[in-house]
């Protein structure tokens, strides 16, 4: 089968991991939601080295998912806080988080997710705004947009039922 590259601009789930794709990344916007906002506690929290810090940071202000704002003048030092395109970015921290805690063969979560005025624990899941349904391995497919240039609608054009035929064999056993 020839694969067939594709630009940002034309495949949305690669330039969206140009932006956040790396766990650097994803752990600092873990601990945004968290609270977190300035340089020594993003430092302190994940551990990371200063300059790999400083490289994420910047690069996570200019994908426009967290802004740089002075907190102090003498001298000037800046706190990095979500923008509303960062926050929007909850639902895949979620479930990351969520499937993440299907791997562990131990079943224990190390973290969970609850209410912030209740402390109630939440389950997360995926719907669909119109409907309110949970979406499904095997209730969805992937489908060229009005956006898609002629690459994309030449890879999806004779696929339908690809997701679901695939979603189908989770059950069956591995070949050996």
């Amino acid at each position: 089968m020839q694969r067939t590259s594709f630009s940002g601009a034309e495949c949305p789930m690669a330039a969206s991991l140009d932006q956040v794709g790396d766990w650097w990344s994803m752990l600092i916007l873990r601990d945004a939601f968290d609270g977190y906002s300035r340089f020594d506690e993003f430092e302190r929290s994940l551990g990371i080295a200063p300059n790999m810090l400083t490289r994420r940071l910047k690069a996570l202000v200019a994908a426009g998912v967290l802004s740089r704002r002075p907190y102090q003048q003498r001298p000037v030092r800046y706190e990095y806080v979500l923008t509303e395109r960062g926050r929007r970015f909850l639902p895949v921290l979620l479930a990351l988080s969520t499937w993440g805690d299907e791997l562990r063969a131990d079943g224990e979560r190390p973290v969970i997710v609850v209410d912030s005025e209740t402390g109630r624990e939440i389950d997360p899941v995926l719907v669909d705004r119109k409907t309110g349904e949970p979406i499904t391995a095997s209730g969805v497919r992937f489908a060229a947009g009005p956006g898609a240039g002629e690459g994309m609608r030449g890879r999806y054009a004779g696929v339908p039922g690809r997701v679901a035929a695939l979603a189908g064999r989770a059950s069956e056993p591995a070949e050996s």
